[in-house]
């Protein structure tokens, strides 16, 4: 009996001491974050009168959390988390059935936390690796790497919301000849990192960069697909008849030609893409139908940005930028986005960044009744929109 008694908790003992000797094999993870933070005044006008985006305050517009564990030379994993703030707007609602009745109440702030990386690793060489889960895509944090100032703004492609940084799918890549020639290809499901549901096909964007000289960079990409908006069961009402609903295929191709050295970054960033909004609604997809039943039209839009920056000291530099965008060239072929940054930055230690910074955005030339949205003016008038931005911004990394 009294060998009986200690049969359980032996057996506990050692298999406790087996679970240690295999935590013991695993290395630790590696833990790091990055914030963005600013202090600015905006003014954000439409046909000149202040809309509710202006004002002075602070933003934490990004906090990321992110774990690395690498579990030999071949596996690894990463896993990365996006907290950030978005307007939520209550409805009070009356009645109920037929009689029910719903209007928006209060806005407020709501910080959200989304999954930016969650993924498996396997890496066979430098030559080529493979992802399984949510990772970033092949152009956006490719260009942000070059461009060293996503804390103050985010990259043409981005700032356009005509792309996304990251999307749930297998994605492969490498770099060749001691990164001479990088690539990357993912396929994903087209909804972005914040939205993993299905549709019926998934969409592909890639990209492939060289470098003829050190610290120069030549970059094309390129994306296909439906952008997760054609899913089984969307349907649309013709002539009385429900009707399935269809999704134009979007599709953007992307260039850069930049250069990195010496304390200076300078690059020209390009895209052009077919039917991926409706440029008159800022849509990010486009149907083949409208809700009554007509044909959706075919749009297509580009823009070019141009960034410059040069550190002159270890500690202090200046950096600018100007995008200009055609946002509806078939739709509204005079609607237009331009924007310009300037700034004095200063590196104060070691993953740290402050900078003063001023910004103007200014949309124009497209119908008085419609509104386009980008990552600075929420709802910009498309006739007469313009957006100022003065104040301090900040990263930091650790």
């Amino acid at each position: 009996m009294f060998k009986k008694s200690l049969a359980i908790p032996c057996a506990v003992a050692a298999a406790l001491g087996a679970w240690g000797t295999a935590l013991a094999d695993v290395p630790m993870p590696t833990i790091g974050g990055k914030i963005f933070a600013d202090l600015t005044n905006i003014t954000q006008q439409n046909n000149g009168t202040d809309t509710s985006n202006s004002g002075t305050g602070v933003d934490v517009k990004r906090f990321y959390l992110i774990v690395n564990e690498n579990f030999d030379s071949m596996w690894s994993a990463k896993l990365e988390t996006d907290a950030t703030y978005n307007s939520v707007t209550a409805s009070t609602c009356t009645g109920s059935g037929s009689t029910l009745k719903c209007s928006s109440g209060t806005t407020s702030q709501q910080v959200d936390v989304y999954m930016k990386n969650a993924y498996l690793q396997m890496s066979l060489n430098p030559a080529f690796w493979a992802k399984l889960g949510e990772a970033d895509l092949p152009w956006i944090p490719f260009v942000e790497g070059i461009y060293a100032h996503r804390y103050v703004e985010n990259t043409l492609v981005d700032r356009e919301k005509v792309g996304t940084s990251a999307d749930w799918g297998l994605h492969v890549g490498g770099d060749v000849a001691d990164k001479m020639l990088s690539y990357q290809v993912s396929v994903v499901t087209g909804n972005g990192y914040k939205n993993p549901t299905r549709s019926k096909d998934m969409d592909v964007e890639g990209r492939v960069d060289v470098q003829p000289l050190s610290g120069l960079y030549l970059a094309l990409g390129g994306y296909e697909g439906k952008l997760g908006q054609d899913k089984y069961g969307s349907t649309v009402t013709i002539a009385g008849v429900s009707t399935p609903q269809t999704f134009r295929t979007a599709s953007r191709v992307d260039a850069l030609a930049a250069y990195v050295g010496y304390g200076l970054r300078a690059g020209v960033e390009y895209f052009s893409t077919n039917d991926w909004t409706n440029g008159i609604t800022g849509a990010s997809d486009v149907p083949e139908y409208t809700s009554s039943g007509a044909v959706n039209p075919s749009d297509k839009a580009d823009g070019t940005s141009v960034f410059a920056s040069y550190d002159f000291t270890p500690m202090w530099g200046v950096f600018a930028r100007w995008d200009q965008a055609k946002l509806s060239k078939d739709i509204a072929p005079g609607l237009t986005d331009q924007y310009f940054d300037v700034g004095l930055e200063s590196h104060p230690i070691k993953n740290v960044d402050v900078a003063l910074v001023y910004k103007h955005e200014k949309m124009d030339g497209g119908p008085a009744a419609d509104s386009y949205s980008t990552t600075n003016g929420a709802a910009f008038n498309e006739a007469n929109g313009t957006y100022n931005e003065v104040g301090i911004w900040t990263q930091v990394a650790f």
